[in-house]
């Protein structure tokens, strides 16, 4: 008992030589009330901050993590095996919120399609020219003409490659739209419209798009990020596998000739075919590098 009064009165006196003050009498309440909440802390500093440094050490995970190495995201796309079926759009303007036009004659060649099915057309020595339709997405540039154009920096190149539009930062004068050479950004003309019965299934992880803005495929970036965020919280590195069929086109294909992945991993599959002897890109010439490839029709070319 007494090494404890000891012990009290020599932590009554440290605390008022701290505060520049002369130590009150003895038997205080009020004094009682501030050493008792002094010495808590004291005791907290003291033991606490080591349990939790303990615990911490046990919880942190080992080895490398998701998001603590950028990517390079890519697309391939097998016209060979494509059939036109037309379920990439669809699942692409489900996923992404896209709005509908309607059939009023006054919002003809207003559509908006982040994923469109376009004709296309090859010379054959045999049987001449043979008409196909392939999809066409966002190609994600390397060296992107639309991102040197925007006045407000509302369209950008992310540090993994993707061609990204803030579309709340937007102002609508649409130089984007023609510095693209693929015609692969829209314009809301109006404000979005949605069936009654169709705005329960709206994307939450996608924001809708106001009238006046320009809007284009995001690569389905949501999923990418939420996939990649549970990766890093459980300490783990994502496979290609779990890549290969994100975006929601890809998911969709059933014929799984859409193919998305990381450029920079060696073992990717996306890398593998970006590589194949059929692999294309359009409008190579225009040096943007887009980061989409089409595989051709020609399968004789793989041997």
């Amino acid at each position: 008992m007494k090494t404890m009064r000891r012990a009290l009165d020599w932590s009554r006196s440290l605390l008022h030589r701290l505060l520049g003050e002369t130590a009150p009498q003895p038997g205080r309440r009020s004094f009682a009330r501030v050493l008792a909440a002094v010495s808590g802390s004291l005791l907290g500093l003291l033991v606490l901050p080591r349990w939790s440094r303990a615990e911490d050490e046990e919880e942190e995970p080992s080895g490398p993590r998701e998001g603590d190495f950028k990517r390079r995201w890519g697309m391939v796309i097998d016209l060979d095996t494509c059939t036109a079926c037309g379920a990439c759009a669809v699942a692409c303007k489900t996923e992404n919120n896209v709005p509908f036009t309607g059939r009023d004659p006054l919002r003809e060649a207003t559509a908006i399609q982040w994923m469109t099915l376009l004709p296309g057309e090859l010379q054959d020595e045999a049987f001449g020219v043979e008409s196909f339709t392939f999809p066409l997405p966002c190609l994600h540039c390397e060296d992107p003409p639309c991102t040197k154009v925007c006045p407000v920096g509302a369209t950008y190149q992310t540090e993994e490659g993707i061609t990204a539009q803030i579309f709340d930062r937007c102002i609508g004068c649409r130089y984007c739209q023609v510095a693209c050479p693929y015609s692969r950004r829209y314009f809301n003309w109006g404000e979005p419209q949605w069936p009654e019965s169709y705005r329960n299934f709206l994307n939450p992880d996608v924001s809708t798009r106001p009238k006046g803005v320009v809007e284009k495929c995001t690569f389905c970036h949501q999923r990418t990020r939420d996939v990649r965020e549970e990766a890093r919280v459980a300490g783990e590195v994502l496979e290609d596998e779990a890549f290969r069929s994100l975006p929601a086109c890809a998911e969709a294909c059933p014929a799984n000739s859409i193919v998305f992945g990381d450029l920079l991993d060696e073992k990717s599959e996306v890398r593998r075919l970006s590589r194949s002897s059929r692999a294309v890109r359009l409008l190579e010439s225009l040096g943007t590098e887009p980061k989409v490839w089409y595989l051709g029709r020609d399968r004789r070319e793989d041997t």
